[in-house]
């Protein structure tokens, strides 16, 4: 399970310091060695995993779940779950009923 899609977007996160190593902010070229900890910050949520092990060489994504364990605490996933489940039910003030087309838009959401 990789956090980022791109290197560059690794990259962009670590330069605007939402990535650390062991609590220390963390550099785009710097190696992780097994036993380390590391924490992102992605959105609302705070992803933290353990390096269990270092590839020879670049690997496919699939494969990544191999050198890592997740340690994230299932309440960061369900603080992301209700910023959406709140997002979706807010309505601009003023706007009246909903009509009955976002009515069954809200139960098929519910279902």
């Amino acid at each position: 399970m990789r956090l980022f899609r791109t290197r560059s977007l690794a990259s962009a996160a670590i330069a605007a310091g939402s990535v650390k190593v062991d609590g220390r902010p963390a550099k785009p070229a710097r190696e992780v060695h097994p036993g380390e900890t590391i924490t992102v910050r992605q959105g609302l949520i705070l992803r933290t995993m353990r390096v269990v092990g270092v590839p020879a060489s670049r690997v496919g994504a699939k494969q990544v779940a191999e050198y890592c364990t997740d340690l994230t605490p299932p309440e960061e996933f369900e603080k992301a779950r209700e910023q959406r489940l709140q997002h979706f039910l807010a309505r601009e003030k003023g706007s009246g009923r909903p009509t009955k087309r976002e009515r069954r838009e809200i139960d098929r959401f519910f279902s």
